[in-house]
């Protein structure tokens, strides 16, 4: 090992080894028992509230975090032998309405004023969940893990309501414990709780939070102390049932379909820490659809997964590897073949041991799309603060005989193996893992190496990836793997100046990476993108960035450039470009927001290539926005020998617009109208969603779906679905 990289290794650690105590000790709320019945009225009505003791004096985290918070916020706690109930007291810094986009639940944290709480309930400054309201009563839940941002898709059983006033407003909560994973033999969660207020364009937190760092992460937390152990949350097992009927017609097939659906999701808690999930004939009819992009890269895109049975602790199933190279991604799974049944056990054993197992069948619709079977395994030890290891094997077999499916296909499996750090006061961030996979025709060459370490303060940010892949990895059956063979090394530095005094400019800095790629075979470099780009933050919210960049690529294989024409770029050709751009974003405050990314410069082959992207905005608060996003690409082709024939001197439109309208009647109705048109993909799509939460964590669904030819608006398929769900206590 060079000498460099072990100085560097002994420096972190022992930067750890320093740094064991958790930094926000010093904060501590002493959580009582109340014997009162809590009414959730959002009212401060109960003699319990008066008595219970208050976390005030927030310190500022935005825009700077050198002092303490100029709007005031006061946060009660208690609890029973079932629920955490918690109180914030909002008061408003400037008189009148708060800004607030809508009511629909897991709002854009950045658009609404708004509570969040966040929860260690294993101290292990790592996992938690998350809780939080807007100033209207739209619901906020997720999951958090890790350094990624928290996983909205998580959604389970409280109550919560919010009263206002122009002096204030306030939001009251109950959590069951059967909603939480903690363990029950500890007598102090780690805790942080935030609030964004838009008018004063305050983001504070009652543990100090670094501004670079968000109020979320859990390497700040104080603690919420116990008077006594928490109570366990008793028999814990949840039944979710659910009803659906349809109506489909396929315009191109002439046919139509009257399905009736039945089937239900289970919660069973083993321990308090640790549960299971069951789901049989699942339907995910009521999943928002995905917004589509244009794509004129050379690899597939990535879609976050959004169906409830995978998210429960799904980052130790999807958090392997790196967004390019995930041995594990949940959303192959039902992607050609019906989903029939899956189970899954997921967390923690004890404090430093954590499990995810999970198994599931597919059910097969024709002898090109068979059924087969998915077992993943999951496990992570934590080491030092805030530190784990993890492995994980996945194993996908296709379970339907006499099929016409490539041999190579006939069984996709993997062994992960993963480090990740992360120091005590969040300023180190990296991991190192290995990934081998495995099918029927592949024995060697099919290993993935990789590691990423970034080092964050407030003015500096210095990070390094690289990855080494080899020739014959698979994985692409049961995984998301975007190329092989190939070694990349991408480095990156990014500083921010703060300008003295209360300036129209918070902050501004240039940012810069390289991104490179190079044969295995020979060495030879296939790729590299060099990225330069400055940006300005302004304190009232606004951002604006300007950028420059290179590109080469040497083509591996042959590549349509304009993503849908079908007409080739040979392989072995190689291009290079310049090209330039800007982005900005509108202020939040503003019912009228708006933004725009744009990009000019070369393409393949001596092209050019103008992009232009809008979002426009508009919000009638508390109860509905409409907006718009488009995004132009405009190709053109000249005289240039590299070029097929058919893509000499032409130009290409490529359009994708999507008007969306929310409205919101309450927290618990909900309506989205969503629109698609993409030429790219030829598609006209409508999506109408219709949910109204009758009770918590139970639904009614109307969704109607249509799609059509872009081109002729002819009818391609129709979809109707009604969809009722219930959450059942046992």
């Amino acid at each position: 090992m060079p000498l460099k990289l072990r100085i560097l290794l002994f420096y972190i650690f022992s930067s750890m080894a320093l740094q064991a105590q958790k930094k926000n000790n010093a904060y501590n709320y002493y959580i009582k028992k109340t014997t009162e019945n809590i009414k959730i009225d959002g009212q401060v009505n109960e003699a319990a509230w008066q008595n219970a003791p208050s976390a005030g004096d927030f310190t500022q985290v935005l825009p700077m975090d050198t002092s303490l918070a100029k709007v005031r916020t006061e946060v009660k706690f208690m609890y029973d032998k079932k629920n955490l109930y918690v109180l914030f007291i909002n008061h408003n810094f400037y008189p009148g309405p708060n800004v607030v986009e809508s009511m629909k639940r897991d709002w854009n944290f950045g658009k609404n004023d708004n509570d969040l709480l966040f929860f260690d309930t294993f101290n292990d400054l790592t996992n938690g969940f998350t809780f939080g309201s807007n100033a209207r009563g739209g619901q906020w839940d997720g999951l958090l893990a890790g350094a990624t941002p928290a996983n909205l898709g998580w959604d389970n059983k409280w109550k919560s309501e919010v009263s206002f006033d122009d002096n204030k407003w306030v939001w009251e909560a109950a959590i069951p414990f059967k909603t939480l994973r903690y363990k029950s033999d500890i007598k102090s969660w780690g805790m942080n709780l935030s609030r964004l207020d838009l008018k004063t364009t305050e983001k504070s937190a009652w543990a100090p939070v670094p501004r670079q760092f968000p109020t979320a992460s859990l390497a700040f937390t104080g603690n919420l102390v116990w008077d006594s152990l928490p109570p366990a949350p008793g028999k814990n097992i949840s039944i979710i049932p659910f009803f659906t009927s349809s109506r489909l017609r396929n315009f191109e097939k002439n046919t139509v379909e009257n399905p009736i659906g039945i089937g239900f999701d289970a919660k069973i808690g083993l321990t308090s820490a640790l549960n299971m999930d069951l789901s049989v004939l699942p339907d995910f009819s009521q999943v928002e659809v995905d917004v589509q992009q244009t794509n004129l890269d050379r690899f597939e895109l990535f879609f976050p997964e959004r169906r409830q049975f995978f998210l429960e602790n799904g980052d130790i199933f999807n958090n392997f590897g790196n967004s390019g190279l995930r041995p594990f991604f949940s959303r192959r799974i039902g992607l050609n073949s019906p989903m029939v049944f899956g189970a899954k056990v997921s967390g923690k054993l004890n404090k430093d041991w954590r499990i995810g197992l999970m198994n599931l069948q597919t059910g097969g619709i024709s002898k090109t799309a068979p059924g087969a079977n998915y077992t993943v395994m999951s496990v992570q030890r934590q080491v030092f603060k805030r530190s784990f290891v993890s492995a994980m094997y996945t194993d996908k077999n296709i379970t339907s005989d006499s099929v016409e499916i490539d041999p190579k296909k006939r069984y996709n499996r993997s062994l992960a193996l993963e480090y990740n750090l992360a120091s005590a006061d969040n300023k180190w961030n990296g991991k190192a893992f290995f990934i081998k996979t495995f099918s029927p025709i592949v024995t060697s060459k099919n290993n993935i190496l990789g590691m990423s370490l970034t080092r964050s303060t407030k003015n500096l940010q210095v990070g390094i990836d690289a990855e080494i892949v080899g020739q014959s990895v698979t994985g692409n059956e049961v995984g998301f793997i975007r190329r092989t063979n190939y070694f990349r090394i991408n480095p990156s530095v990014g500083y921010l100046f703060f300008p003295k005094g209360k300036r129209m400019i918070l902050s501004h800095g240039p940012q810069f990476f390289s991104s490179s790629y190079y044969s295995k075979n020979n060495g030879l470099s296939t790729e590299y993108t060099n990225f330069l780009s400055y940006r300005l933050n302004f304190r009232k919210q606004d951002s604006f960035t300007l950028w420059t960049a290179n590109d080469f690529v040497r083509l591996l294989s042959d590549f349509d450039p304009t993503g849908y024409a079908r007409i080739n770029l040979k392989a072995g050709q190689k291009h290079s470009w310049a090209s330039w751009g800007t982005f900005f974003t509108s202020r939040p405050q503003q019912r009228l927001s708006y933004g725009f990314e744009t990009r000019y410069g070369g393409y393949y082959a001596d092209g050019k290539r103008l992009r232009l992207d809008t979002e426009l905005g508009y919000r009638f608060q508390p109860y509905m926005t409409i907006g718009v996003k488009s995004s132009y690409n405009k190709l053109n082709f000249y005289e240039d020998s590299r070029l097929p024939i058919n893509l000499k001197n032409t130009t290409h439109h490529l359009w994708l617009i999507g008007p969306r309208i929310d409205l919101t009647l309450n927290n618990k109705v909900f309506f989205t109208n969503f629109m698609q048109y993409n030429k790219q993909v030829n598609n006209f799509n409508i999506n109408t969603r219709f949910q109204w939460r009758y009770s918590p964590a139970s639904d009614f669904y109307l969704v109607y779906t249509d799609n059509y030819f872009a081109d002729n608006f002819k009818a391609k398929n129709r979809a109707l679905v009604l969809k009722f769900t219930y959450w059942w206590n046992v």
